[in-house]
C-alpha cells in the first residue's frame, strides 16, 4: 500500500513535464558566480564586485529596451487619460515588485485624483509579500479570480510581470485580461521565446497569442543559479517603473533619464556594504537576531528582500504573533513610528491592505492573518519577550531626501541618490539589499557555489528544481538515479526534514546511505 509520500511525488509526476524548465537561461548556472559561496567567505570584496558587475550589465538592459518602454509607456499615458486604470500582477518576487511599483505611485501622486489609478495583486494577495502562500502560482484560475475580485474591467490594462515567463497565475490572469478588455495586457517576461515555447506550452499559448503584447527582457542566468529574486526582478521592475513613472514624458526625456541611472549605478560604490554584511553575518553566527528598521519611504523595498531570504534559502519566515510560532525568523521588520499593526500595514503599502476572504483556502491569505504579522513598534519587545536574554540587533535603513543612511551598531554610511523620483532610488536599496543578503546567506553555507542548495520545494517549478540540483549532486559522486526515482525520494523526505534545512542535501544524503548499503 502506498504512502502519503508516494501518493504526492506520483501527483506531481503526472504534471511534472509542465514544470521541467532546466533548459531555461534564468534556470541555468551563472559562469562568473560558480565561485560565489567560497568567495562570500574568503575574498568578500571580489564577491561584492562580481555582483555589482553582473547589476551593471542588468541596468545596461534597460537602455537597450528604450523603445519597448516608450511604446508601453504610450499605452499606460492612454489607458490614464481616457480615465481608465493600470494593473500590475505577479507572483513572488514579481508579485512583490508589482506591489511595490504602486506603492511609489502612491507616494509620488499623494493626494491627487490619479493616485487611485494604478493597483496592482500577488498570488495570494497581500500576505503573500510576507509569506509564501503555497502552490498559489500554480493555478491559472487563481489568477483570472484575483483579477476580476481586483475590479478590473473593459477598458483597463493589465501588466503581468513574470521572470520565467512560465507562472500559471500570471498567465491566467494576462489572459482572462485579454479577454475582458478591448486594450491588450502586457506580458513581461526573462527568457527567450524560443526556449519557452519548447518547455511549457503554457508559454507558447502566450507568445502567439496576437491579442497579448510581450516583452522579452532576457538578462542572461541569475547570480544565484534560478533565484530571480534578483536581477530578473530588477529589470522587470526597472522597465515596468520606468513607463509608468514617466507615461506624461517625451521618449527624449526617458531616454536621458535611462542614460543618467546607468551612469550613476555603473560609477557607484557599493563597497561600504561589506562591513554590513560582516556584522549581520556574526550577529546569526552568535545566534543573535535582528530588527530591519526603516520607515514608509523605504519599506516595501526592505520587507521585500528580508522576507524573500526564507523561501529562497529555507530560513524560518516571518512569524506571525497570533499563531505562536515555536521558531523566530533571524531578521523582522520593525516600523517604530507605528503603534499598531493595521496602521504599520497602511503606511508601508501607503492603503488599505487586500487580502483574500476565501473559504476554501482556510483564512491563509485574510485579513486576520495580515495582521498578525505586526511590524510597528510591538514588534521589538514581542521578540525580546520570546528570545530568552539572546541579543536583538537593529539594523537602521533610513529615507533622506538625497539618499539613504545605512546604520548597525558602530558602522554608519550615508548613500547619495541624485534623483527624484523614487523608483531609481529603490532599484539601488533593492540591488544593494539583494547583494548584502545573498553574501550573508552565502558565508551561512546556504548555497554551494552558486546552486540554490537550500531552496524551500514549496510549489511545483521548485520541486523540478530541486530535482534537478539533486541529480547534479548525485552525477558528480558517480550516483545515477532516474528523474521518477529522485521524486520519490524527495518527497519522502519532505516529509521528515525540517523547513530550515536543505532538503536538496537530505535527499542526496539519504540516497548516498542507501547506496552505501547495497
Amino acid at each position: 500500500m502506498k504512502n502519503d509520500s508516494d501518493f504526492k511525488a506520483e501527483k506531481f509526476l503526472s504534471v511534472s513535464s509542465q514544470y521541467k524548465l532546466g533548459k531555461l537561461v534564468t534556470e541555468s548556472s551563472h559562469p562568473l558566480t560558480r565561485d560565489l559561496s567560497y568567495l562570500a567567505l574568503h575574498n568578500l570584496p571580489e564577491a561584492v564586485a562580481k555582483l555589482k558587475e553582473l547589476d551593471d550589465s542588468t541596468i545596461k538592459v534597460l537602455s537597450e529596451k528604450l523603445s519597448e518602454i516608450c511604446y508601453l509607456k504610450v499605452i499606460i499615458s492612454d489607458t490614464l487619460k481616457s480615465g481608465n486604470n493600470v494593473f500590475f500582477c505577479g507572483c513572488g518576487a514579481t508579485g512583490r515588485l508589482s506591489l511595490t511599483i504602486e506603492t511609489l505611485w502612491r507616494q509620488v501622486h499623494r493626494g491627487e485624483k490619479i493616485e487611485n489609478r494604478v493597483f496592482s495583486f500577488m498570488a495570494g494577495g497581500d500576505v503573500a509579500l510576507i509569506r509564501s502562500i503555497e502552490n498559489f502560482e500554480d493555478f491559472p484560475d487563481y489568477g483570472a479570480r484575483q483579477l476580476l475580485e481586483a475590479g478590473f474591467k473593459d477598458g483597463d490594462l493589465l501588466i503581468g510581470t513574470t521572470e520565467g515567463g512560465e507562472t500559471p497565475f500570471v498567465i491566467g490572469a494576462v489572459e482572462k485580461a485579454a479577454e475582458i478588455s478591448t486594450r491588450k495586457p502586457f506580458f513581461l517576461y526573462c527568457n527567450p521565446d524560443d526556449q519557452l515555447c519548447e518547455v511549457a506550452e503554457r508559454s507558447r499559448m502566450v507568445i502567439e497569442n496576437t491579442n497579448i503584447e510581450k516583452i522579452n527582457l532576457t538578462v542572461g542566468p541569475m547570480a544565484i543559479t534560478g533565484s530571480t529574486r534578483m536581477q530578473s526582478s530588477t529589470i522587470l521592475l526597472a522597465v515596468a517603473g520606468t513607463a509608468l513613472f514617466y507615461y506624461n514624458s517625451s521618449n527624449e526625456t526617458i531616454e536621458n533619464e535611462i542614460n543618467a541611472f546607468f551612469s550613476f549605478w555603473v560609477s557607484a560604490d557599493i563597497s561600504f556594504i561589506r562591513k554590513f554584511i560582516a556584522l549581520e553575518t556574526e550577529c546569526y553566527e552568535n545566534e543573535e537576531y535582528l530588527l530591519y528598521e526603516t520607515n514608509n519611504e523605504l519599506g516595501i523595498t526592505v520587507i521585500t528582500d528580508t522576507t524573500e531570504r526564507s523561501p529562497t534559502f529555507s530560513l524560518y519566515p516571518f512569524e506571525n504573533a497570533g499563531e505562536k510560532e515555536k521558531n523566530l525568523s533571524l531578521c523582522y521588520l520593525y516600523m517604530p513610528e507605528y503603534k499598531l499593526s493595521v496602521e504599520a500595514w497602511e503606511k508601508l503599502l501607503w492603503r488599505s491592505p487586500r487580502t483574500l476572504e476565501w473559504p476554501e483556502i482556510n483564512g491563509i491569505a485574510s485579513r486576520e492573518r495580515l495582521l498578525g504579522f505586526d511590524f510597528s513598534r510591538n514588534a521589538l519587545p514581542r521578540r525580546a519577550s520570546q528570545l530568552d536574554s539572546k541579543k536583538q540587533h537593529i539594523f537602521k535603513i533610513l529615507d533622506h531626501k538625497e539618499g539613504i543612511n545605512f546604520n548597525m551598531e558602530d558602522e554608519k554610511y550615508f548613500f547619495l541618490i541624485p534623483f527624484s523620483n523614487p523608483l531609481f532610488k529603490h532599484l539601488v536599496l533593492k540591488m544593494i539589499l539583494n547583494t548584502h543578503s545573498t553574501l550573508i546567506m552565502g558565508r551561512m553555507g546556504r548555497y554551494e557555489g552558486n546552486v540554490m542548495t537550500y531552496l524551500r520545494a514549496s510549489n511545483n517549478k521548485l520541486i523540478d528544481r530541486a530535482i534537478r540540483y539533486i541529480d547534479m549532486i548525485l552525477i558528480r559522486k558517480d550516483i545515477f538515479l532516474s528523474y521518477i526515482e529522485i521524486c520519490h525520494k524527495l518527497f519522502e523526505l519532505l516529509e521528515v526534514t525540517p523547513s530550515d534545512q536543505s532538503i536538496v542535501m537530505a535527499t542526496v544524503s539519504e540516497i548516498e546511505k542507501h547506496n552505501k548499503k547495497q
